[in-house]
């Protein structure tokens, strides 16, 4: 049976001291866990940071800043080996709740309590954190401050719940079967959509070889989510798979899983173009990349839930469409 104990435990310890800490000592919390060659990826306009003090500037002292009293709020929590170079990796998924206090990002403040939804992969090496890729829902936070930059979604947002067996914190280790049989689910249902990447649809069918009828699909701020399959091709698959073209699949820099649960990121995993339609807005001739997270619940024999973050504001910067900007210019003209 794999160990991961040591991984998690530190991972747990250094979440516990960052929510601990004021936003003027986090880099002392940053620089006991953190190799010194230390390498995190976020969503814009974070991108890549080398370095924890960078880290620190760019991301989490601002956050900590904005948020006043900050929680992060685990709904899931697994460690395992990445399949690509068998590196212990530990992934946190849920929400960093606190008071709106002060602006973020150019987002005017609420003094109200804001969710801002989280998917954290951290790379343990040698007793210490040496990668980091953490995606934030920056258009979800928007959302719940009043500031929508987006026309009307598909699907609808709200502060998505974790599993619904409420089974998704594995501080112990699973059994190593049940973690192969998960990720062995989802590459599959990777590959069966991989092969229709240059077709336009998806037959149902396709989806209810690897899918619970009723499927939950949490999918970000702009797209919302969906549950069942039809209602998840109506409000998300097809409007993604009909309206967007020259689609790329370039591979994930993370998967793995354990118990039922799964998980990957790319940098990036797609490349596509707009055709027009997709998220209210106009086509195009940008091939645009998409930084996507995916997590997987799997219930027996067919995956249950997913909860996917997608950097839509990189999409449609890539675009020339930088809806940060746009809104700080609106309302802090």
């Amino acid at each position: 049976m794999s160990n991961f104990q040591e991984e998690k435990k530190l991972v747990l310890k250094y979440f516990d001291e960052m929510e601990n800490a004021g936003y003027e000592d986090l880099k002392d919390v940053m620089e006991k866990y953190m190799a010194p060659e230390y390498n995190f990826k976020g969503v814009y306009p974070f991108r890549e940071q080398e370095g924890i003090e960078n880290a620190a500037e760019v991301f989490f002292i601002p956050l900590k800043k904005a948020l006043s009293s900050m929680q992060r709020r685990q709904d899931i929590f697994i460690g395992g080996f990445n399949e690509f170079d068998h590196s212990k990796w530990v992934m946190s998924m849920g929400h960093f709740m606190g008071l709106f206090d002060q602006d973020w990002l150019g987002i005017p403040h609420t003094r109200k309590m804001i969710s801002l939804r989280y998917a954290e992969f951290n790379c343990v090496e040698n007793g210490k954190i040496t990668k980091t890729g953490l995606f934030v829902d920056i258009i979800g936070f928007m959302q719940q401050a009043g500031v929508n930059p987006m026309p009307p979604q598909t699907g609808n947002y709200f502060v998505y719940p974790g599993p619904r067996n409420h089974n998704g914190l594995l501080f112990e280790d699973a059994p190593e079967e049940e973690g192969v049989k998960t990720l062995k689910l989802v590459n599959k249902m990777v590959d069966d959509l991989d092969k229709l990447n240059k077709t336009m649809g998806c037959p149902p069918e396709i989806l209810e070889k690897s899918w619970s009828k009723n499927m939950i699909w949490y999918g970000p701020g702009g797209i919302g989510a969906s549950y069942t399959i039809p209602r998840y091709q109506e409000q998300h698959q097809l409007p993604f798979r009909n309206r967007l073209t020259d689609k790329k699949f370039n591979g994930h820099v993370c998967r793995f899983a354990e118990g039922n649960f799964a998980c990957f990121f790319g940098w990036p995993n797609l490349t596509n173009r707009p055709l027009g339609g997709f998220l209210g807005m106009p086509g195009g001739e940008v091939k645009a990349d998409m930084q996507v997270v995916d997590v997987y619940c799997r219930e027996g024999d067919k995956l249950s839930e997913n909860w996917v973050l997608i950097d839509l504001p990189y999409w449609l910067k890539q675009q020339g469409l930088d809806i940060l900007e746009r809104t700080q210019q609106i309302y802090n003209a």
